[in-house]
């Protein structure tokens, strides 16, 4: 059942296939790197890119936009505590500005960091503070295949062994992400987590949940675990983010905003010592980066992400989109996870290598064919690491509608049946950090 209705609009355009090859080649083959205006469906993304309700629009109007001391963020402090269950909140400017703040906060060079997946920007924060990134997925999660419910869990097992390899002294901070975004936006149990904050206990590391879709993931959880099957959603969130000791919060993607993100705990020195550093790097610590009104919208917004309404809605429809591809051939990730469909290119493009970019080359033949923007998490994205090539079309909140999904599966299908003919890529330039390469890197199809 369809949860809202539209109340503004905004028209979108498919340009030609001439302008949309040249706009590819002007972009070095990096579909970042293309305007907005050249996209038809967007799915780079689904942070910071969907719709917000009437409830959070008139919240901006009320927003509090005092340096010091707002009530913009007394509606988030108090929004956080009810959802949540954390008293302490320090507002950033988005997600990677709460990983600037919490991680150069917890880390130390030569650190050793463990983490069920990292995705980018949170590698990225860590190898910068001197520490090592580590994951720790279970087996499943690499199987696009494999037909489990959990596959975005945190293998102790894998941890064990890492421990065991470096000691647990240098395990600093263990790290749980939920939904797993780097391994297909595949759920976390509640169990699961109760077991990995008991083993960062046991080793004494702080334990950090990356809450970005706290909400799709509790979703997930009142459907397949056995235990929470007549919970409500809201009561699941505040469960299972009630292990850790902080969290990390991009507001964009369950906070249902445009801007925004936080780090949240009840460990009164970290919160000072996190206090601390968003002064210097965010802002004062009642705005954080972002303007009041911002603030007051995702207050609003982390209310909505747990009303079993929307987030039924929202898991529904990529579920939709996923069983559109499936019916129409197109090798996708299974089951579908909570904030987007997932393309296997590895099959797809079978006769490309990895060192060829398989995943990038149908990022850009979607692009191509039809004006899709999706996003390749394989071997592009993360360099140096065993993981299968997908393509990720991610699904902004509150935006598309059923005619802009079979678009995409048209657009699918068509590339599919053009695959053989779909070339490899090859770096042009890239920027020092491989961890963030796939954001402005440029690349150029592989002569045959």
């Amino acid at each position: 059942m369809v949860a809202y209705k539209s109340k503004v609009v905004e028209r979108i355009h498919l340009p030609s296939r001439t302008r949309r090859e040249q706009a590819l080649e002007d972009a070095g083959y990096n579909v970042f790197n293309l305007a907005a205006e050249e996209v038809f469906i967007d799915l780079l993304t689904d942070s910071g890119t969907g719709a917000m309700s009437d409830a959070q629009w008139a919240a901006l109007v009320r927003g509090d936009e005092s340096y010091a001391g707002s009530r913009s963020f007394d509606d988030l402090e108090a929004a956080v505590e009810a959802v949540m269950g954390f008293s302490n909140v320090v507002p950033t400017h988005q997600g990677r500005g709460a990983e600037n703040v919490l991680y150069g906060s917890l880390l130390s060079d030569g650190d050793v960091v463990l983490n069920n997946t990292h995705f980018d920007t949170t590698r990225a924060h860590v190898a910068n503070q001197g520490a090592e990134p580590v994951d720790c997925p279970v087996e499943s999660a690499h199987d696009p295949t494999a037909d489990e419910p959990f596959k975005g869990n945190f293998s102790l097992e894998a941890a064990r062994a890492v421990v065991d390899d470096v000691g647990a002294e240098r395990v600093s901070v263990v790290i749980q992400t939920v939904t797993n975004n780097s391994a297909a936006g595949q759920p976390v149990c509640v169990e699961n987590t109760r077991d990995v904050a008991a083993f960062a206990d046991e080793i004494d590391a702080t334990f950090v949940i990356d809450a970005c879709r706290f909400a799709e993931n509790a979703a997930f959880v009142a459907r397949r675990e056995a235990e929470f099957a007549d919970t409500e959603i809201d009561d699941i969130a505040r469960e299972q983010l009630g292990y850790a000791d902080a969290l990390v919060m991009s507001g964009k993607k369950d906070g249902l905003v445009n801007a925004g993100g936080f780090v949240a705990t009840d460990d009164d020195a970290l919160f000072e010592q996190c206090k601390q550093r968003a002064i210097l790097y965010e802002g004062f610590p009642t705005y954080g980066g972002m303007a009041g009104r911002d603030v007051a919208a995702m207050a609003a917004g982390l209310s909505e992400a747990v009303e079993e309404a929307y987030v039924t809605d929202r898991i529904e429809q990529v579920r939709r989109l996923a069983t559109m591809l499936e019916d129409a051939g197109v090798p996708i990730y299974t089951p579908a996870g909570g904030h987007a469909v997932y393309l296997d290119a590895g099959t797809a493009l079978s006769h490309l290598p990895p060192e060829a970019f398989p995943g990038q080359a149908m990022v850009c033949a979607l692009y191509q064919e039809g004006g899709v923007r999706g996003v390749e998490l394989g071997s592009f994205a993360f360099p140096d690491t065993d993981r299968p090539e997908l393509v990720r079309l991610a699904i902004p909140r509150r935006t598309y509608h059923t005619e802009h999904l079979e678009h995409v599966v048209e657009t699918a299908v068509a590339v599919l049946e053009e695959s053989e003919s779909i070339p490899g890529l090859e770096l042009v330039s890239e920027p020092e950090m491989p961890e963030i390469r796939h954001f402005t890197a440029e690349l150029e199809p592989l002569s045959s």
